[in-house]
Order: structure tokens, then sequence, then C-alpha cells
């Protein structure tokens, strides 16, 4: 006998056990034929994930390889990621995530109800990445110390975090950051069914007090004092494709998910799903979470000089606006695609400041009925001069990119845009800071007069020896260098620019062609490029259908320009496109 399952579209995604009943002779028996699972299908027409093209189904279904990008918004940094959601075992595990979090929304699962609707199994699962009380998947370090668990950057996949979470009895692991939390959360929707991406926002503003305000308060020196707001180098989130049937939409778009717990005036919580439409409309009271991923994407900067006095006084500078540069893996590609525009209209567009004004009203009731004038107003009443109303303009720019054990190269560019001469004295430093914002150690500083003629351009080089940032660095790869005036010659001027060090290259050379289960060797090779030792180094090899579980390779201690090659041995155990990944760390990061 042939049997053929045919579920409906609105079945209740999870885990079924097909049984047979037969009756003979007067007696019944039971015998169970197997188990099966039922997913979400973006190739039916009648799911809520329907996604028509497929070469978007691939990529954002079938992929198992994706890119995190990382960095500043001037310097983009990328690395691959396994999402691995086709390994063995993995869609048990995503399953027991639904298990698990089922209480969330619903406080009972005995009828499963809601497991045929991809938002309220994406709430459950964005609430079940790091958001749970007791069996969240990762947890983020608190103070950045994560002595007591593993370095948050030295994840390659989701699939290692995935099997510890749940061999180790659905207790957290520790530690992920932003990034490695989207990832995850990737990994578990494309297992479900459900497409998603990884998406990056730059310069993403973190503020308790003022939704749509950001303040970096800095003292005489040029250093970043530690305050309530955080301006995020990069921040990491999801975007999953579904039709939303409580907003009565027919077709499918892209949800916003944020898995990454932070502070909405209400606690640390995670936030989605939000339709990324209505964010760019301004139209935060259709959906979840609708203002604060607005404010994520819309929010004002606003810097000050504290001086000895306690008295804040806004400097000259020109500032780059927040969430304007929102980007994923391009389809098919390992380009980066540039998807700002979903997100907002183009800056000072007439829709653009429709949509701000908007968006303004809701979040600040106060101003329900004020006009686009009284707004605006408001807004410019809390922004920075800029530094051409100064009569001067400046910029740090980079000489060389930088790479760990190089020193730091500037040109610090300055422009007087009067007919008159101008004298100045500039503070100078440079600062360690986290992707999260958090200002570190100032480890340089510096003071400079400088003459600027009449309409004069001056270009001032700047150096950062290795000596001086390396013993700081650790595994915050971003560096800030500010110039701000002395209040004591009248205006406050200030320039500054994050500044990413790239780490060492791995390099990895196959030495023979994979072929399914056939042993297959390939070489590492890593170079220690500073003038001193590097002590306690560890490489450590993954790849989806090539190793079972990742490879740790002791490698101890490498002397100043040492070479380290390891040949490696794997046999591919599945078909498919494959990519071994190679992850150096040591005591310096």
């Amino acid at each position: 006998i042939n049997i053929s399952v045919f579920p409906p579209s609105n079945a209740c995604i999870g885990r079924y056990i097909l049984n047979m009943q037969i009756t003979s002779c007067g007696h019944t028996y039971q015998r169970c034929l197997g188990d099966f699972y039922v997913l979400f299908n973006p190739w039916c027409a009648d799911d809520p994930v329907y996604m028509d093209n497929q070469a978007h189904r691939e990529e954002y279904i079938l992929n198992e390889h994706g890119i995190l990008y990382e960095g500043v918004h001037k310097h983009i940094t990328s690395r691959p990621w396994h999402f691995g959601q086709f390994e063995d075992g993995i869609l048990d595990i995503c399953l027991k995530i639904l298990d698990m979090g089922a209480s969330y929304h619903h406080g009972s699962d005995r009828d499963h109800c809601w497991r045929n609707d991809p938002v309220h199994v994406s709430m459950v699962v964005n609430h079940m990445i790091s958001s749970h009380t007791t069996n969240s998947i990762m947890k983020i370090p608190e103070n950045n110390d994560y002595l007591k668990g593993t370095k948050p950057f030295s994840w390659n996949g989701s699939v290692p975090i995935l099997q510890q979470w749940y061999n180790g009895r659905c207790r957290p692991v520790r530690y992920g950051y932003c990034g490695s939390l989207a990832s995850v959360m990737c990994t578990v929707m494309r297992c479900l069914g459900i497409p998603s991406r990884v998406v990056t926002n730059f310069c993403f503003p973190c503020s308790i007090e003022n939704p749509l305000g950001i303040n970096e308060i800095f003292d005489c020196t040029g250093k970043n004092l530690c305050g309530k707001d955080k301006l995020w180098r990069y921040h990491c989130w999801n975007e999953s494709w579904m039709a939303r049937r409580d907003l009565n939409q027919c077709c499918g778009d892209w949800q916003c998910l944020d898995p990454t717990p932070l502070e909405t005036g209400r606690g640390l919580a995670c936030s989605g799903p939000t339709w990324v439409r209505s964010i760019r409309e301004g139209e935060l009271d259709l959906d979840y979470d609708g203002h604060h991923m607005f404010s994520r994407v819309n929010s004002n900067y606003v810097g000050w000089l504290s001086q000895n006095n306690a008295k804040k006084t806004k400097f000259f500078c020109d500032t780059w606006p927040c969430g304007q540069h929102l980007i994923t893996k391009s389809v098919g590609s390992e380009q980066f695609e540039d998807i700002t525009g979903a997100y907002k209209y183009e800056l000072g567009s007439v829709k653009n400041k429709e949509a701000y004004y908007r968006a303004y009203r809701r979040i600040h009731p106060g101003y329900c009925n004020a006009s686009n004038c009284h707004i605006e107003r408001e807004l410019s009443s809390l922004k920075n001069p800029f530094l051409s109303d100064s009569g001067i303009n400046m910029r740090l720019k980079m000489a060389n990119c930088p790479m760990y054990g190089e020193d730091v190269q500037l040109h610090w560019v300055l422009e007087n845009l009067r007919s008159e001469n101008k004298n100045l004295k500039f503070n100078l430093c440079a600062q360690i800071i986290t992707y999260s914002g958090c200002p570190m150690d100032q480890f340089w500083k510096d003071s400079v007069n400088v003459t600027l003629g009449p309409r004069e351009v001056k270009k001032i080089p700047l150096c950062i020896s290795y000596s001086q940032y390396g013993p700081y660095l650790c595994d915050h790869n971003i560096m800030k260098v500010v110039a701000v005036s002395d209040p004591e010659c009248g205006e406050v001027l200030m320039v500054s620019r994050d500044i990413v060090i790239n780490r060492p290259p791995v390099i990895v050379k196959l030495l023979s062609q994979p072929r399914l289960k056939v042993p297959c060797t390939a070489e590492i090779s890593f170079c220690n490029p500073l003038q001193e030792d590097m002590k306690n180094c560890v490489m450590t090899l993954e790849g989806c259908g090539l190793f079972k579980e990742p490879m740790t390779i002791d490698l101890g201690t490498l002397a100043s320009n040492q070479q380290a090659r390891t040949i490696v041995e794997f046999t591919p155990y599945r078909l498919g496109s494959h990519r071994l990944l190679a992850n150096f760390g040591c005591h310096k990061f």
C-alpha cells in the first residue's frame, strides 16, 4: 500500500506520528508506520510564507552559507557564517525550541494551534534566542566580561551553538553577540521553512530616555565618556518573509525581528515582528514594537562637550545620521546589497519628512496635534551646528588600511572657509570602542596648534603606532580618533573617525578534490605578523557537510613572523556546496 499525505496549507508545523489501525475478525490492531515532519512551505502559493522567486527561495531557504557584515560604515568587514539548517538533528532542536518557548504568548501548548501561524512562531523563536529567563539559547556577556564562556566573536556557525544548547539541557550558551544571535535565529527560521536573512545596520542608536535622540559626551581631551546612551557601530537583526494575516496582508513581505535584548523603556526585550514597510512609512500603530524599530534607523545624533564645571556645550561637527546604511548578503552573490531604501526614504526628501513627522507624533503624544513646522523647529534646536557654520571644514582621512601589528596612518585635513586667519589649539586622542558603543581605554593623547591663512587648506599627518594601541585592542578591533578644539579659543569644533584594525588572514588551501565519502586534505596556514610572540594560539575548523563537529587545533606559541602550517583530513559526508571555515585565536584576540 502506498500512502500519500497532503497537509493543508494551514496545518500546524511539527513532528507527526502516522499510525495504522487494522480490524480483522473482530480484533483491532495498531501499528506505527513511522513519523514525518510538516514545515512551512515557501513553494506553496497558499502558504503564508510563499515566495514566488526561485532565486530568492534558494538564497533565503536552501543556502546554508551566509556572510555577516561588521565594522563601521566607512570600513565594512565581512566574515562567513555556516547556518547549517540541514545538518543532522537541527530540525529536532528547532522544534524543541518551539516546545520550550510555547508558553511565551499562549500559556499552554496543548492544542498547538498557534504553530500554523508564522507570526506567532517567529515571536516565540525571537524570544527564545536570548530573552527567555532560564532556557534562552544564548547569553550576551555583561560588561564585556566573557571569561566564564566562549569569546562571542569566535563562533563560525549556528550548528555548534544549537547543539551545545540542546545537549546542555537547554541552558544558555555563553557567550554571543548580536551577529551570532541573528544568525542562529536565521538558521531556526530557515529550518522551519520561513525565508530569512541577516541584516546589518550601521550607526545604530540605543537610547533609554529619548527614543529619537542619541547623546554622546566628550571631555576636553576628546575622550568619549560613558553615558546612558550608546551609539553602536553596527547591529545585526533578522528579517523573515511572511504574509501578515493580522495586518490583512494578502502577499508576503519582509518582517523585522531583533532577537538581541535591548532597553525599550520597559526593561530588556527583543523586538518584532515589525513590517519593514511600516517603518519606512512611519505607521507605528500597525505593528509590534514599531516605534522601537523606527527610532533605530531614524534617531538624531547630538554631541556634547563636558567641561570641568559640569557645563555641557554642543560642538560644531558633521555627523553621520543614524541608520543611513543597512545591508544584507545579495542573492546568489558574495557581495552585499544595500537595503536602506526599504527602511526609509531618501534623507531630506518630502516622503522622508512626512514619515518622520507621522512617527514623531505617535512617539511623542504631546505633539499629536503639532504642525510640521513646529516639529521641525523642535528638531533643529536639538541638532549640532555644522562645521562649515564656524568657517572651518575638517575631516580625518585614512592613509592606509591597517592590519593588526601595523601603524595607523591618517591625514587630518583642515580648510579655512573665511578670508581671515584662524589660530586654533586642538586636543587629539585615540580610544578603544566596542562594537556596541562602550568607550574603553584612552591610549593616545596629543595637542596641536594650527594656524590657517585665508582660504588655506592644510594636511597634517598623524601616526598611531602598534606599540601604542596594541596592548589595549584585545577582541575589540575598533578605535576612535578625535580632534577637538580648546574651549578657551571660542567655538568648539570636533572631528572624529572610527577605525577598524583588520585581523591577519588565515589561508585555506585544498590539496585534493573533495568527493563524497572520500578522504580529502587541506592545508591551513597562519603567519604571526607581530614583533612579539603570540601565546595560546588555537585554530578552529568547521564546515557543514565536512565536519560532524568543529575541530580544534592547539598551536601553542607562535614567535614573531613565524608561520604555522597544519594539514587536516576530513571526509565529506553529504552532497552539496561546502565551505571550510578556519578561525584563529590567541591571547591577543
